[in-house]
């Protein structure tokens, strides 16, 4: 019978230490994030066999022991710190040390059951990686460029030569992205794809591949959930509240924000209807949205037929 029970494991992982929690039974052990540690760790899991191994994904430094367990065929799943938190907060667990966020993650995958999706590959985190440092250097950037404005001429020699740099750092990165996209087959026959939609860039086409390689396997509904532009109700008893969107894929949705507005100039479909939804009195804002989900539901369909943009694409 012990067999037939099914255990979940949960892992906090910070910079020096692993903390791990397995349910049912509640134990816990400590490993330190070096390889003799993640050994013992590689080696407790295959002898406890767990349903799965699930990690919150805290700003990359998860990746390399993902990347193992996932090596170690272990069921490995990420997820979403925010999704860990609110579990915590929902299930009175308002304390918080490593052990026992360990043990909230551990009873997270037990009740939750979140789903197992393959990790990236190498060239794929690699992408991600030069994607996040480049929405750094635009950050940076504008920063800059705001204080140029109100320095004092002192200061202005140094925020120019700054500013030069970080220009220069953001032109590196687009050619060594691009030789990225261009090794390989598959992503050049994407990134025409995509291309081929009006309104659709460079930044756009990167995150997608980057951020959002599952998207041509998707329907319009997932999409629009993964990408955070899915409306959600805030109906009770009589109340009819308004329908926002929230959560998501932020990099994702920022620059498929960006690609809707050029593309409400100058792509056919996407302007006219945006213009059919003002004139029917519809706020801008949520004109927008609703372009947004169309032009998703385009990339969906183009990247799934592997058809480039015709003027009258699939209807969504």
């Amino acid at each position: 019978m012990l067999e037939q029970i099914e255990v979940y494991a949960g892992i906090d992982v910070s910079k020096e230490v692993l903390d791990v929690a397995l349910v049912p039974g509640n134990k816990t052990w400590r490993f330190s994030y070096d390889e003799g540690g993640i050994e013992a760790l590689v080696k407790l899991m295959e002898e406890m066999r767990p349903k799965a191994v699930v990690l919150e994904a805290s700003g990359g430094i998860q990746r390399p022991l993902a990347a193992i367990l996932f090596s170690a065929k272990l069921p490995v799943v990420q997820v979403n710190p925010r999704q860990i938190r609110d579990f915590a907060k929902a299930t009175g667990k308002l304390a918080k040390t490593d052990k026992i966020d360990a043990q909230v993650i551990a009873f997270f995958g037990q009740l939750i059951k979140p789903q197992q999706r393959p990790l990236p590959d190498d060239q794929v985190r690699a992408i991600e990686s030069l994607m996040a440092r480049r929405r750094q250097i635009v950050g940076m950037l504008i920063a800059e460029k705001n204080r140029l404005h109100r320095a004092d001429l002192v200061v202005q020699l140094r925020l120019r030569k700054h500013i030069n740099w970080l220009e220069e750092e953001l032109d590196s990165l687009d050619k060594e992205l691009n030789q990225q996209i261009k090794s390989s087959p598959i992503w050049r026959e994407q990134e025409d794809l995509l291309r081929s939609i009006p309104g659709i860039g460079p930044v756009f086409t990167l995150t997608v591949l980057s951020s959002l390689s599952e998207v041509g396997s998707l329907n319009r509904k997932q999409a629009a959930s993964l990408v955070g532009v899915a409306p959600f109700n805030r109906d009770s008893g009589k109340l009819r509240g308004k329908r926002t969107i929230k959560g998501g894929r932020a990099a994702v949705r920022s620059a498929l924000y960006m690609a809707t507005l050029a593309a409400i100039r100058c792509n056919p479909a996407i302007r006219s209807f945006y213009q059919r939804l003002c004139a029917l009195g519809k706020p801008k804002k949520l004109a927008i949205v609703a372009c947004m989900r169309k032009l998703l539901t385009i990339v969906i369909a183009i990247l799934r037929d592997h058809r480039p943009w015709q003027l009258n694409p699939v209807r969504p």
